[in-house]
């Protein structure tokens, strides 16, 4: 018959062996995607955007994606005070910082 020592050094023995399992569960999982604050790249390229147009209002989400071009290297016409060029989805969208609206819009593969 065991004694309440073995008994005891059993139970110890057993949650000893359980932690390592169980701890693994509960470390934290990284990615490894360290965007540190840049818009992800367009998934695939060019996407149509038949309502990006002069005078619509773009959606904040789809112009924080884009990423600031400098109008010269791409052969932009300048922006207006107030406006930026960005690329979205390989398109070149010129819109008002502060609203949204676009003043124009260009398939990036044309602008070249």
């Amino acid at each position: 018959m065991k004694t309440n020592m073995t008994r005891f050094a059993g139970v110890v023995l057993t949650c000893a062996m359980a932690l390592p399992a169980a701890s693994a569960f509960a470390q934290h999982y990284d990615d490894h995607r360290d965007d540190h604050g840049h818009p992800p790249p367009p998934p695939h390229g060019y996407v149509r955007h038949d309502n990006w147009h002069k005078g619509y209002r773009m959606p904040p989400n789809d112009w924080n994606r884009g990423r600031r071009v400098d109008y010269r290297s791409y052969h932009l016409s300048a922006p207006p005070r107030g406006y930026e060029w960005r690329e979205v989805d390989g398109n070149y969208v010129m819109a008002a910082v502060a609203t949204g609206i676009i003043a124009s819009a260009i398939v990036a593969s044309t602008a070249r």
